[in-house]
């Protein structure tokens, strides 16, 4: 157990590293100060995880363990460092899908572990996974991950569902959770390598009203 919680808190922090990332290199295609990467690199890493914690009632998981905030800022200092070179814009989009769907599984684990209904700890899933993304993309004046075609709040809802139910299959926390970030993982490649998408609404989008 003690191998099992130390494994799930390293992928926790690597998972905020990773959306921390994302954020700052958010900032990076703004050309903004580092001041500002370590903001959208903090708020980018915690967002989902913050308002995960608000909806269930629980401490907010960075507030008595500062080293959250600490590692999204060095995430920050190593994009302001390294992140210049050609392939910025790749890493953004694969970081993101990787903290994506560790974050999937990581939300939903902690709404299992403190009681959630399984439902309802899918949707903490899917929040913890994509809400901070979504303030990354308003924060940087780029078109939010929710108006996006391409699959995305899907592959979190692949992975949190995929990890909530094996669980309540009986199947250990580590294999379902590895299970459900592939399943989240590849969901989210497929999208970025081959564009895959849902079918959107068949009906005729309202006129727009003259501004």
């Amino acid at each position: 157990m003690d191998r099992l919680a130390a494994t799930l808190t390293v992928l926790d922090y690597a998972a905020v590293a990773v959306f921390g990332a994302s954020g700052a290199l958010a900032a990076a295609r703004r050309k903004h100060d580092i001041v500002t990467f370590g903001f959208f690199a903090a708020v980018t890493g915690v967002g989902g995880g913050t308002l995960r914690d608000l909806l269930i009632g629980a401490p907010v998981f960075w507030v008595g363990r500062p080293a959250y905030v600490v590692v999204c800022l060095a995430a920050a200092v190593a994009v302001w460092v390294f992140g210049w070179g050609r392939g910025r814009e790749r890493f953004l989009i694969w970081s993101d899908a990787l903290g994506m769907a560790a974050y999937a599984v990581v939300g939903a684990l902690k709404a299992v572990s403190l009681g959630v209904p399984a439902f309802s700890a899918i949707v903490m899933g899917v929040l913890t996974a994509c809400f901070g993304g979504i303030i990354r993309d308003v924060l940087a004046d780029e078109p939010s991950v929710l108006l996006r075609r391409e699959l995305y709040v899907t592959a979190a809802l692949v992975g949190a569902s995929v990890f909530v139910l094996l669980g309540q299959l009986g199947v250990g926390i580590l294999p379902a959770g590895l299970a459900g970030f592939a399943l989240a993982f590849a969901t989210r490649a497929g999208a970025i390598l081959f564009n895959w998408t849902l079918p959107g609404f068949p009906g005729r989008a309202p006129p727009e009203e003259a501004s």
